[in-house]
């Protein structure tokens, strides 16, 4: 009798522990500030759930190979009561629709016949950006939403298809964190990468071996990348100081051959040339005379908030040929 108590005790008092845990568990979960980070990290909005509909912009083309595409920084700093946010909530619609506007561009600019993918995430703010520390902290939330719609992606859309995989800025940024976690038996399925005004640093190099530069412009399983400026001054060292890869996304050349291209603009086409420059691995535009600067974190002669637009009509072919290679090789 005694030794039955004592053992209905015991299982009482693990209960209870178990209970105090699991609340304690809880606790931490929905806690929105993390301790000792302060106005750093700030408030944290409630995160995206991937079977919900609402959190991606989707194109069913029934195409044979995808493209999945993360979006750049479309939020600011923003007030989540009596707070400063500096994370999207992809809740707000306010803040969804700033995210939308890029997901609709991009799949009118690039997508063509491709089955078109894109995850809203709790990106971080532009002035994030302007400082080296504050975006190492607030990184990891954006980077995890983005792996689980990833993960979501290849288990309930994807069904064994080719993809291009494709981010622009902190888009990029995330596509990066994506190739150094994937397996050997989905980068097999991979058609690209692109990188769209981001670095692919040394130490991506060594952390990822699925990362190729590409050569020309049908290559397969490869990287793309490309950082433009007015000229090596002007670069934005948060964006592309250290990148060691780059391609000219007009002729598909890694030299230094000069090439015209067309800026389609809603008030008349400009003329512009685009060069390679092996030294820095930059772009260097010309012709280009708009002197708008971006905010935050812009410089005089940086054409980081061109990169989607310069050259998409470029980019949409090369997509389109890269995937006619790839599926032509897996039918040889």
């Amino acid at each position: 009798m005694h030794a039955k108590m004592r053992k209905s005790g015991m299982n009482t008092l693990m209960d209870r522990a178990a209970r105090t845990l699991a609340a304690l568990a809880w606790l931490l979960l929905s806690v929105s500030w993390i301790e000792g980070s302060g106005d750093l990290l700030g408030p944290i909005p409630k995160k995206p759930v991937y079977d919900d509909a609402n959190q991606w912009f989707i194109r069913n083309r029934h195409a044979e190979a995808d493209l999945f595409y993360i979006i750049s920084t479309e939020t600011g700093d923003h007030l989540a009561g009596a707070d400063t946010c500096h994370f999207a909530d992809v809740y707000d619609e306010a803040l969804r629709r700033r995210m939308e506007h890029e997901m609709q561009a991009v799949d009118s600019f690039y997508s063509g016949r491709l089955n078109y993918y894109s995850p809203y995430y709790r990106q971080v703010s532009m002035q994030s950006w302007a400082n080296e520390n504050n975006t190492l902290l607030r990184l990891p939330v954006a980077l995890a939403d983005v792996q689980r719609s990833w993960d979501y992606y290849l288990q309930h859309f994807n069904q064994g298809r080719p993809f291009i995989l494709a981010g622009f800025s902190q888009g990029a940024h995330a596509l990066m964190h994506l190739l150094r976690q994937m397996p050997d038996s989905v980068a097999r399925r991979m058609v690209a990468a692109y990188v769209i005004g981001y670095k692919v640093t040394q130490e991506d190099l060594d952390a990822c071996r699925h990362i190729r530069p590409a050569q020309g412009p049908t290559d397969t399983g490869v990287t793309i990348g490309f950082n433009s400026v007015k000229s090596p001054e002007c670069e934005i060292p948060v964006v592309s100081g250290g990148n060691l890869l780059g391609i000219n996304p007009v002729n598909w050349r890694t030299d230094t051959v000069s090439t015209p291209f067309i800026l389609y603009g809603k008030r008349g086409n400009d003329t512009l040339s685009v060069r390679y420059d092996p030294p820095t691995r930059l772009l260097i535009v010309d012709g280009y005379r708009n002197a708008t600067v971006m905010p935050h974190i812009g410089v005089p002669g940086n054409y980081h908030h061109m990169e989607l637009k310069f050259y998409y009509p470029y980019i949409r072919q090369n997509m389109a040929d890269r995937v006619a290679a790839f599926l032509a090789r897996l039918r040889d």
